[in-house]
């Protein structure tokens, strides 16, 4: 078991990308970490040995789950093994993510691939809040973080920016911003905090197969502060926010973009 003091925070599809940079800064902020993976065991289990490696005490724990989150059996698997190997959860980060396999005009997308899509990004995310809200309501731990239990969606820009070749991904960006704000409002008065991350244009795998695109679009200054965005970025923002930098917030969306959110002329 974990040492109690320390709090444990659940992040779904950590095994790489923005999920392993978020895992990453809360080692170093002193929390157990439950790394979540979908099918890539050899990438969680690195994740955790680096978080090893970030940990700030020897009494820090980091366990890889393999889980689908967009099935009931998957979440159900998730909290249980958290509350078994670390005997509580203080924050849970929906992070867990993908694109469609292929993309195409939305003239030419499949239910399929819109079905696949939705039920990781945003079914997934919706009813895990659930289930973990539902513990935490039920069990009634004492929660170890400043100001309460914390729940944050990593969403995307692409929520409220189209992107006409992979709209189901929009699509499910769009409804998880929702779920944030649905989620933030039933929690508020239950002293758990909600947050909604907007990253923009990242450095990690789902990016890679569109890279001289992006470049290229940097270039020509689509991104006020001209780079790329990397899972650190994300990392440091879900630190600051289980840090309880924002006790008087709920339900925020911060874009994690380099401004590329902003309207110009």
């Amino acid at each position: 078991m974990a040492t109690p003091s320390l709090p444990v925070t659940l992040v779904t599809g950590a095994g790489r990308g923005l999920g392993r940079g978020i895992a990453l800064r809360l080692a170093a902020l002193g929390h157990s970490v439950a790394i979540n993976y979908a099918s890539n065991e050899a990438a969680a289990q690195e994740t955790a040995e680096l978080c090893r490696q970030a940990a700030s005490f020897d009494s820090q724990q980091f366990l890889a789950i393999q889980a689908d989150v967009g099935a009931p059996a998957g979440r159900q698997k998730l909290l249980a093994s958290t509350l078994e190997t670390f005997g509580r959860i203080d924050a849970l980060v929906n992070n867990a993510g993908m694109g469609p396999k292929i993309r195409t005009d939305i003239l030419d997308a499949s239910e399929v691939s819109f079905e696949e899509v939705l039920r990781t990004n945003l079914q997934g995310p919706y009813f895990l809040t659930q289930l973990i809200a539902r513990y935490w309501l039920s069990a009634k731990p004492v929660p170890l973080l400043p100001h309460g239990f914390k729940v944050v969606f990593v969403s995307s820009i692409s929520a409220d920016t189209a992107s006409l070749n992979r709209g189901e991904y929009c699509v499910s960006k769009a409804g998880l911003a929702m779920a944030a704000q649905l989620w933030a409002t039933r929690l508020a008065a239950e002293s758990i905090q909600v947050f909604e991350l907007r990253p923009g244009i990242m450095a990690t795998d789902m990016t890679a197969g569109a890279k001289q695109k992006y470049d290229a679009l940097l270039a020509q200054g689509l991104v006020p502060q001209a780079r790329w965005g990397t899972p650190e970025d994300v990392g440091l923002a879900v630190s600051a926010l289980l840090s309880g930098d924002f006790p008087f917030s709920t339900g925020a969306v911060i874009p994690i973009d380099g401004g590329l959110h902003l309207r110009r002329l």
